[in-house]
């Protein structure tokens, strides 16, 4: 009895692991996930026109969250901190997505999913942050869990497409957002506005080189840049444009008129866009043209083209050609676009985006333009000493009736460490949540070559974003020719510098003018230093580029050392080196160096600078040198600036090499008269190879006629 019950105990643990092993899909069901922030809030107020039908097609991005979020805060503070060892150590994309980007399984997780629903995979990307997929609504609906209406838009002429719920997913792997789901808010440039020259909807240009006194090409160099002879070489400016190109015949005639040299631009399309001009190529046209007006010698500007924001910007966060970008659109942003703008950061790409040109923000700002991890750019209207000779005055540009220079205080970002030191009693700001513009440029009767041979005066914040992101590109080329890394996210230099002793030097402080309105009577006026009209101001030429270019002030210049070689006793190929200090500050300087080579003599070992000074060290090889046995050398001098520390080093390289010994001598050779006599010499040379001397054989083979 007892052993009958213990075989039928057996049997039913086996039916047991049976039914256990054949219900688990069910019973281990993943739990579903739901996601936030898809369900714009208008539309709980609004009734529905139709269900979006069924076989109608769209294309979504599914973004994936970051690794270790709290570690890539902690690096971008490290990466601007300059008292940090990883000051300036930028990240590549590929050490980005390795240290912070979602897992390759992951990754492949929602590939699985979104192809298990009937979904198309139309791109991927190396950081792995955003899944591309297009398919039918109804198919969207059913792996979302979601229907899709449309609705009547409260405040433009169409319709939208929204879901009635938060979409939902049933996926382990966690999913952050899903872009293309609603088009509530489209992208839309800045409220660009064309004026007739002369109209009262703003004052007259000042003595710009445009027509009627409106400023193009050199103009804005002669204002902002005049004692600068960088042009970006060497960089890359980028643009951020939403499903519309540009006239290549504009952008020829506007070279031609602004007496510039032409400038490659290189087209990337996304999201199918086939980069037709489109009804917004004047804005696309500007935004080329200022780029090249401030920096005629960039190598090229790369336009983006596409429809989703996400799609664009990571495209250019992976890509990571251009160090300067620029965006003069408003566009939907979500939690997918903030990780974005932070690999940006960590990147050392410098992200400018307009602030709009609605006067004041008296409610939320239009995204993204109070976002902390991008520079935001407000305008002027700027008057000029001659015909485009040189800066006279600036003022905030309001042409009033609610069109003016963008600024004011975020309702969603709480305010930056390095905006937070900042006086805010004059000017209105908060001194809790994030306040915008940062900085400013010249944004009234700008002169546009656009629509395939038009030609007009232009208003907006659009204008300065580019202006801003060529003017890095200035930086940029600076930074590299001494050897230091790009400026990458500028708002903690910029604000460092601002709250510094050298704030009027590097900077136009705008203290005329507001950019208040109808609706906004007192926000906001602007003020001595920062203001919400113009943030910090706008360049005061090659001092800002210095202080940012080189934020150490003792700036040594080549960048480099030298090399030299020879044989040894020499002579050598190259014998000395002139090394300009400068004192880029307004206080006095004392540095030093060690110079830990023999061989080598420096003419003075410490100094002290006056402000804007120079002095000049000479490095000359000795007669050490002529002594050396045949080798490679190096040696280092190390620069001390003693007020902060810092060091810079210059690497002299020497090569010594033996001279060849000739180990077989050319025989004589009997020719005809005007024949050719052929001679060879075999020769044995001592080099030294990964640090052990070796040696070869060669031939050299002389004619004689």
């Amino acid at each position: 009895m007892n052993a009958s019950r213990k075989v039928q105990s057996g049997q039913w643990r086996l039916l047991a692991m049976v039914v256990l092993l054949l219900a688990e899909p069910v019973w281990g069901a993943i739990e579903r996930q739901t996601l936030g922030g898809h369900v714009p809030a208008m539309v709980k107020s609004l009734a529905p026109v139709a269900e979006v039908a069924g076989t109608n097609r769209l294309s979504l991005s599914i973004g994936l969250p970051l690794r270790n979020r709290a570690g890539l805060d902690d690096l971008i503070r490290q990466i601007y901190d300059r008292k940090s060892t990883n000051y300036h150590h930028y990240l590549k994309p590929a050490q980005f997505a390795a240290q912070f980007g979602p897992t390759a399984g992951d990754y492949q997780a929602v590939v699985d999913f979104a192809r298990a629903h009937g979904l198309t995979v139309t791109g991927t990307y190396s950081n792995r942050m955003i899944v591309k997929v297009a398919g039918s609504v109804a198919d969207i609906q059913t792996a979302f869990h979601t229907k899709l209406h449309s609705y009547r838009h409260p405040r433009e002429n169409r319709t939208f497409y929204a879901p009635d719920a938060e979409p939902s997913l049933d996926l382990a792997v966690p999913v952050l957002h899903i872009s293309g789901l609603d088009n509530y808010l489209v992208p839309h440039p800045m409220n660009l506005k064309q004026v007739a020259l002369g109209a009262t909807a703003g004052p007259t240009p000042n003595d710009g080189t445009g027509p009627s006194g409106s400023f193009m090409g050199n103009d804005f160099r002669m204002a902002y840049v005049p004692d600068t002879s960088l042009t970006g070489s060497g960089q890359s400016v980028a643009l951020v444009q939403f499903n519309s190109g540009f006239y290549q015949s504009d952008i020829d005639a506007y070279v031609a008129a602004a007496g510039l040299s032409a400038v490659p631009i290189q087209t990337i399309l996304l999201d199918g866009y086939d980069g037709g001009p489109g009804i917004a190529n004047d804005e696309v046209s500007l935004d080329i043209e200022m780029a090249i007006s401030m920096a005629p010698g960039l190598s090229s500007v790369m336009v983006y083209e596409g429809s989703s924001a996400d799609d664009i910007l990571n495209q250019i966060a992976t890509d990571n050609q251009a160090q300067q970008i620029s965006a003069s659109w408003s566009y939907p942003v979500d939690d997918t676009t903030a990780q974005i703008f932070q690999q940006f950061t960590a990147q050392g790409q410098s992200f400018f985006n307009a602030s709009g040109d609605s006067d004041a923000w008296v409610g939320p700002i239009p995204s993204p333009s109070d976002n902390p991890y991008i520079t935001i750019v407000g305008g002027t209207t700027l008057t000029m000493d001659g015909a485009g000779n040189a800066w006279s005055s600036e003022t905030v540009w309001n042409w009033g009736n609610g069109i003016g220079s963008g600024g004011g205080t975020s309702t969603v970002y709480t305010i930056p460490a390095w905006q937070a030191n900042v006086d805010m009693t004059a000017n209105g700001g908060s001194t809790t949540m994030r306040n915008i513009p940062d900085v400013a440029m010249a944004a009234d009767k700008v002169w546009v070559y656009f629509g395939n041979g038009n030609g007009g005066a232009y208003g907006g914040t659009s204008c300065a974003s580019p202006l801003w992101a060529a003017f890095t590109a200035l930086v940029n080329q600076q930074a590299a020719a001494t050897g230091e890394p790009a400026v990458g996210f500028l708002n903690p230099a910029l604000y460092q510098i601002g709250s510094g002793p050298d704030y009027n030097l590097a900077f136009h402080d705008i203290t005329t003018g507001d950019n208040t309105s109808s609706g906004s009577a007192s926000q906001y006026y602007a003020a001595a230093g920062y203001d919400l009209c113009t943030g910090w101001g706008t360049p005061a030429g090659q001092y800002l580029i210095n202080a940012l270019a080189d934020p150490e002030p003792l700036l040594i210049l080549p960048g480099t050392g030298f090399t030299a070689a020879g044989g040894a006793g020499g002579p050598f190929t190259v014998t000395s080196q002139n090394l300009v200090l400068t004192n880029a500050g307004s206080s006095p300087i004392s540095w030093s160096l060690v110079n830990e080579a023999s061989w080598l003599d420096v003419s003075n070992v410490s100094g002290t600078l006056s402000a804007h000074g120079t002095a000049t060290v000479a490095v000359n090889l000795n007669n050490v040198a002529s002594n050396l046995m045949v080798g490679t050398y190096s040696g280092t001098v190390e620069f001390t600036d003693a007020f902060d520390g810092a060091v810079q080093d210059r690497v002299i390289t020497l090569n010594v090499v033996s001279p060849p010994v000739i180990t077989g001598e050319p025989a004589n050779v009997t020719t005809l008269d005007g024949a050719t006599a052929t001679f060879m010499v075999r020769v044995r040379l001592k080099k030294e190879i990964g640090g052990v001397l070796a040696e070869s054989d060669g031939q050299i083979n002389a004619q004689n006629t």
